[in-house]
């Protein structure tokens, strides 16, 4: 257990009151009442509706865990979203650091700190981080409230298209367009290369780039030594961009080949494990990307996508936000986090319908936009 650094977090309560730790338990400032402030987790196994392909194989289930926070005004949730193969805390100890976590949660503490205790695990940071924006808030599913949570207004979405055979990745780009989508993301890497090309040219025949932009993610599937030239190929396409053409840790490559695109390259897994201000900034300063693409349970919450923007934007870069596959809840959380960042491009938080066993919420997708409905409710009712 990292968190060996505890200092007091205060934490303000529905009626807008501080608290202070004294003798592990939270105090009201108001002598006649005391609040102890307790944690939990819970492991939930999300089920796909069908399985869903990437370069890295195919995905029929995806686990997530739920910290809960509880004091006796109320409760906040958040959720640490681990992806096997993928997070950098993707590793034997997560549940036990988790563990760690809630035994201290009384102790309280300070922002600061808990980002270096767990540093190294940007999941939990995010649960963490979300658990208290939830326990802060009158309503603890509208962690950033504005015309978003009213219902007032939507986020722009791309529709994403799944790895698998020909037929199959035909019928979603199908489905999505008449879903009303007007920026299809297709997956990359896995069925070959002409036949996505195939399927890419069969949408640009009905539909200009004005008409329905595209982007692909290949998921680092393509070689250095073959990414210049299907770079090329792609880029008569007339395609937004394209996510992670090669393996992440390959500075130098990654480098020489955003300087000779013909087609904007987002930075995707290169992202992970990068923890330092300092080496942010290296990174995007060697390979200079178009594009950064922000997945908050990967790199350390809002947080650390907070920053990860602003080193973006003083490096000229664009950047976007996606879910890593979370539940409704984490997405809840990020969706709400990216509309009051005003990106005016397309986001990647359509993953909400993936799952037979999903969080019941107000999200909703229609038209090619997530929106919130305030008059749903949550069904959230682990004990």
């Amino acid at each position: 257990m990292k968190l060996a650094k505890v200092l007091s977090y205060k934490i303000p309560n529905s009626k807008g009151r501080s608290f202070g730790i004294w003798n592990f338990k939270i105090w009201c400032f108001n002598p006649k009442s005391t609040y102890t402030l307790k944690a939990s987790y819970k492991k939930h196994i999300l089920n796909f509706k069908r399985p869903s392909g990437t370069s890295r194989g195919v995905l029929n289930t995806k686990e997530t865990y739920f910290l809960i926070l509880r004091t006796e005004e109320g409760f906040g949730v958040g959720e640490c979203g681990l992806l096997r193969g993928l997070s950098v805390d993707d590793r034997p100890d997560y549940e036990e650091e988790l563990a760690g976590v809630c035994e201290n949660i009384e102790l309280g503490v300070s922002e600061a700190d808990l980002y270096e205790a767990l540093e190294e695990f940007p999941s939990i940071q995010f649960g963490v981080e979300t658990a208290f924006k939830s326990l802060h808030s009158k309503n603890p599913f509208e962690l950033f409230p504005s015309e978003f949570t009213n219902g007032e207004a939507s986020i722009p979405i791309n529709g994403l298209v799944w790895m698998g055979d020909k037929v199959f990745m035909k019928q979603q780009i199908s489905e999505k367009l008449k879903e009303g989508f007007t920026c299809i993301k297709m997956k990359i890497g896995a069925i070959g290369f002409k036949t996505e090309i195939e399927l890419l040219k069969s949408i640009r025949t009905e539909f200009s780039a004005s008409e329905v932009e595209l982007r692909v993610d290949a998921n680092g599937a393509f070689s250095p030594k073959e990414a210049l030239e299907k770079l090329k190929v792609l880029s008569d396409l007339q395609l937004h961009s394209i996510e992670q053409p090669i393996k992440q840790g390959q500075w130098q490559e990654m480098a020489r080949l955003c300087e000779e695109t013909p087609l904007p390259i987002a930075l995707d897994e290169e992202l992970i494990g990068i923890f330092s201000e300092e080496e942010k900034s290296k990174l995007l300063d060697t390979i200079k990307p178009q594009f950064i693409i922000l997945k908050p349970s990967l790199i350390g919450g809002f947080c650390g996508s907070d920053t990860w923007i602003k080193l973006a934007e003083n490096h000229k870069a664009g950047w976007w936000i996606t879910s890593a596959l979370e539940s409704n809840v984490g997405l809840n959380a990020i969706s709400q986090y990216t509309f009051i960042k005003n990106s005016k491009l397309p986001q990647g938080l359509g993953t909400g319908s993936l799952y037979t066993n999903n969080i019941d919420s107000p999200l909703e997708v229609s038209n090619g936009e997530l929106k919130y409905n305030p008059n749903k409710v949550w069904n959230f009712n682990f004990k």
